[in-house]
């Protein structure tokens, strides 16, 4: 098959352009390194970490007896500033009252997510119906350090390595 010289510039330029935006996304990719979240369901711990080293630790309210937080590696699918509650009936705008506080990282895992809450006594206990919960001021400050597509591992069991990150966390260290 035979191609005029049209057609081949036509394909060369655009072979360039798709050349310059691999490259571009490339580049992106690697000024904004993937966090990860490690999620300690047993210590209601929560992680960030980045290449290999804790960048924070915040305590959380994970799922209570009845209701469990889900094990398993996820992804942050979707970041909504300021949710809206959609519950049995109901329907609780963004405000004080809001169960998903002033942040939703929602998950991989149909209908979880790391939120705020309207009841800042929860944190530290088993008592949200499977979601990892934070105070306000700390999801905000979790919300700005990650992105759609980080990884998110909730363990319901200890394990040497979450062991490893609590514990450095604690004592004010690094992995």
């Amino acid at each position: 098959m035979f191609k005029t010289e049209e057609q081949i510039r036509k394909m060369a330029t655009l072979t360039g352009v798709l050349l310059m935006a691999a490259a571009e996304a490339l580049a992106q990719e690697k000024q904004q390194p993937a966090r990860r979240i490690v999620v300690s369901i047993p210590d209601r711990k929560l992680a960030v970490m980045e290449a290999g080293r804790v960048l924070r630790v915040f305590p959380t309210a994970v799922g209570a007896p009845k209701s469990p937080s889900p094990a398993g590696a996820f992804r942050i699918v979707v970041r909504i500033p300021d949710p809206t509650w959609y519950g049995k009936g109901r329907i609780v705008p963004p405000g004080k009252s809001n169960p998903l506080g002033t942040r939703w990282l929602g998950l991989s895992v149909q209908g979880y997510g790391i939120h705020g809450t309207n009841n800042p006594a929860s944190i530290g206990h088993n008592a949200s119906h499977g979601c990892i919960r934070m105070r306000n001021h700390d999801v905000e400050q979790l919300f700005e350090m990650v992105s759609v597509g980080d990884t998110v591992e909730l363990y319901d069991q200890a394990t040497p390595e979450t062991a490893q990150i609590f514990a450095a966390a604690a004592a004010g260290g690094t992995l």
